[in-house]
């Protein structure tokens, strides 16, 4: 099941409010094509994975800067994995895993085809009407 939803809207489905911040900061660094796959029902070791692309190293490094920031905010520990490299920085916030690719490894790997069938949820980021 596919579906595209805004970041709230997501926020309150899943019941997920200590991770808005974080998702907002993926769109806030410029994060592109961020999906949430629900894996809650077919793994014991977290809720949601998210999955981001980034254009290049440093911009991928951005990216982990921004979800390690939150997560300290927030009280939340956080492990880092790949970070130097740049290339795929996986960030494990325990109910959410934060995937942050460049493209051609996100195509490599294709993630979004290892978890076929469970719900995936393509956020988009939310606009700010000015009244």
């Amino acid at each position: 099941m596919k579906q595209t939803i805004s970041i709230g809207k997501f926020i309150r489905k899943r019941k997920v409010s200590k991770y808005k911040e974080i998702i907002k900061g993926l769109f806030e660094k410029k994060g592109i094509d961020v999906l949430a796959i629900d894996v809650s029902k077919q793994s014991s070791y977290t809720d949601f994975l998210i999955l981001c692309t980034a254009n290049s190293n440093k911009h991928a490094q951005t990216l982990a800067d921004k979800v390690i920031e939150e997560a300290k905010k927030n009280k939340m520990s956080v492990m880092v994995e790949g970070y130097q490299q740049g290339e795929w920085i996986l960030l494990d916030l325990g109910s959410f895993v934060i995937h942050v690719f460049l493209d051609e490894i996100r195509n490599l790997y294709d993630i979004e085809g290892l978890w076929y069938g469970a719900p995936f949820y393509y956020i988009e980021e939310e606009i700010e009407t000015l009244k």
